[in-house]
């Protein structure tokens, strides 16, 4: 009989200090706690990760993942995207599956880091998972922030992109499903470090999107439906709209 292998997770939350719209942001405060202390606390919820870690370049940060009880650690200030960032944690981790946790989604559902872990324990052939949710927002179909992605018939991405894909050519558009890319990865983490390695393909540029590297080196990704919509703290703006909700629910 052959013995089960228990895969270990971890989570790991890449977060800088600098943001052209929001700087400092990570340390924004929403009701009595700091967003970073919001999307730690959220991670903590999850059942199925072992481990939740923030990536971070900068002292700030650091010091504030600390007073609140929170495993960080520092990383260079030289990478270009958080998949770097978490890689670099990675590499010294002895975990099997790897969750890209943005840390500008204070009210990130614990659900999806379950659903994708569980997805991953059950289907070993899959190096790296994410999620897309319908859209029912005309609006935001034709909103280059909102990224679409469109899969094949066994769920696998096909692509991703800003601008409204599939094209309605002939059709109306409201007959034609357009699906809301939730940027949120678990990936085995060979694969994410063999991915990190690669250098930034040119669809990756074009669309400004990482994920599209995966792609166009002839790997898989599969895509998971949620019915979670995130609110994200892209500018100052943002703060007061996710503290609304956190009263609302209360």
């Amino acid at each position: 009989m052959l013995k089960e292998i228990f895969l270990k997770s971890s989570v790991i939350i890449p977060v800088r200090y600098g943001s052209s719209r929001f700087p400092g942001k990570p340390l924004a405060v929403i009701r009595g706690k700091t967003m970073i202390q919001r999307v730690y606390e959220r991670a903590l919820e999850s059942k199925e990760a072992d481990k939740i870690i923030v990536a971070t370049d900068d002292e700030r940060i650091y010091k504030e993942v600390e007073n609140f009880g929170g495993e960080v650690r520092m990383t260079s200030a030289s990478h270009v995207s958080g998949t770097d960032r978490i890689a670099e944690i990675a590499k010294s981790l002895k975990y099997d599956l790897i969750v890209n946790l943005q840390g500008d989604e204070p009210l990130i559902d614990p659900s999806l880091i379950d659903n994708s872990l569980s997805f991953m324990k059950a289907n070993k052939r899959v190096k790296v998972c994410t999620f897309r949710k319908q859209i029912s927002d005309h609006n935001a179909i034709n909103d280059p922030s909102v990224v679409k992605v469109v899969s094949d018939r066994n769920g696998f991405a096909l692509y991703f992109s800003r601008h409204p894909v599939p094209f309605p050519r002939g059709q109306k558009e409201e007959k034609i499903f357009y699906y809301k890319h939730i940027g949120i990865y678990t990936f085995d983490r060979e694969f994410l470090l063999k991915f990190s390695s690669l250098p930034p393909s040119p669809l990756e540029r074009a669309e400004g999107l990482e994920q599209l590297r995966v792609l166009e080196n002839g790997f898989r990704m599969k895509v998971l439906d949620t019915e979670y919509n995130p609110i994200s703290v892209d500018t100052p703006e943002d703060v007061k709209v996710v503290e609304d909700v956190i009263k609302e629910t209360k």
